[in-house]
């Protein structure tokens, strides 16, 4: 069990073996920080965020969290691997608790994701905007961010993103498609005592504490190119690119054996599309029974994907925290959302290690993604998220 308390909210994480056992563990350190204070949980926070392993019974998780800390808001999804204060983590909970002292949060539900309108969504969302503004000084927006939820089975991210960028102008947005650790079928948000399919989560909220959104990833483009030449958009299935069997062409455009592809392959060797001078990574979720290739993220036929050479993940991430450092002073906390596949990459390349104990020096909490979003868009093999600095009238600093 690890509990910490950092600036403005409280963290604790659990690896107990029953759902109920993790809520009444994560229940009482959360209450127990509290403590202190003289305030309930129910006083003391605008909501408790939870990020649950998928080999949890996630209902039972979200009905017994609930009944414990009755009157507090409980928000949350489920993983494909957790990021805990002690490093990257299984079979584990982590839960983060925002100090009312220092957030005001207004949520905002969006379901049937299946039938989601842009223009509805975007409506939606602008009255969310709106109620938080009501809450807050005026003129302070560029206090506020979003954080972002969204079943990761779903393959809506990008409308969804796309009404939130039209609604929301300057707020930024970071956030993690749901996961169930790697078995492809089902995620669930969290919302109270109740779960949800097909669904998402946004959580807006405004703060004194300093703050900014990052971005990181490790690749850089070559002058391989592959054209998407038959697709299947609703379902982001490419059969053929450059008018060749789709695995069979990315194996050797990526000089792998067809037969030996599959997540790590993937993880090691992404593509890239090119949007307005930058580079963002397009995985592939697995290649079909045919032959096709399952992407994580939306694609079109004509699309050109570039084949990314991968450089050191380690230097990447270290040099993302040296810039937030740099930009923030000292850094309290990092909510994070980090790709599956940059996991299973360090895995792979045996650096898992390093990288969990780089996490776990810079106190990044989060979980490990099917998508990331980041501001307007939605990106694979990439670590997103918010960090947060201290108030100039706070002196304290990480032990």
């Amino acid at each position: 069990m690890r509990v910490d308390s950092l600036e403005g909210v409280v963290v604790a994480s659990t690896s107990a073996e029953s759902a109920e056992g993790a809520a009444r563990e994560i229940a009482a350190a959360i209450s127990g920080q509290l403590a202190t204070t003289g305030d309930r949980p129910e006083e003391a926070l605008v909501g408790l965020v939870c990020f649950v392993c998928a080999s949890y019974d996630t209902a039972a998780f979200a009905s017994e969290i609930h009944s414990l800390l009755p009157g507090t808001p409980i928000f949350g999804c489920t993983t494909a691997g957790e990021l805990t204060l002690s490093g990257w983590a299984s079979h584990s909970i982590v839960a983060i608790g925002f100090l009312r002292s220092n957030f005001t949060l207004e949520a905002q539900m969006m379901e049937d994701l299946s039938h989601f309108g842009v223009e509805e969504g975007r409506a939606s969302i602008a009255d969310a905007r709106a109620a938080l503004a009501a809450r807050i000084p005026e003129g302070e927006t560029d206090r506020c961010f979003g954080l972002l939820l969204i079943d990761g089975m779903c393959r809506r991210e990008e409308a969804v993103i796309s009404a939130l960028y039209s609604a929301l102008d300057d707020i930024p947005v970071v956030g993690g498609s749901a996961g169930d650790s790697m078995t492809f079928e089902k995620t669930w948000m969290i919302r109270d005592s109740a779960i949800y399919r097909d669904a998402a989560l946004l959580l807006l909220f405004h703060t004194d504490i300093p703050f900014t959104t990052f971005k990181c990833d490790y690749f850089e483009p070559t002058s391989l190119k592959m054209v998407v030449t038959d697709a299947d958009t609703e379902l982001r299935v490419v059969r053929e690119l450059n008018a060749e069997p789709a695995a069979q062409e990315y194996a050797h455009q990526v000089g792998l054996v067809e037969s030996s592809l599959d997540a790590s392959s993937f993880a090691s060797h992404p593509v890239l599309v090119g949007v307005g001078g930058q580079y963002y990574a397009r995985s592939i979720q697995k290649v079909n029974a045919d032959g096709s290739l399952s992407f994580f993220c939306a694609i079109d036929e004509g699309l050109v994907l570039t084949v990314a050479k991968s450089l050191d993940p380690y230097e990447s991430t270290l040099a993302t925290f040296e810039r937030m450092e740099s930009e923030l002073g000292a850094v309290s906390l990092y909510i994070g959302f980090d790709c599956v596949l940059r996991r299973l990459g360090a895995e792979r390349n045996q650096i898992a290690h390093r990288l969990s104990e780089l996490y776990r020096q810079h106190r990044v909490v989060g979980f490990n993604t099917y998508g990331e979003q980041y501001r307007s868009m939605h990106v694979n093999q990439t670590f997103t998220g918010v960090a947060f600095g201290y108030r100039s009238d706070d002196q304290k600093q990480p032990a």
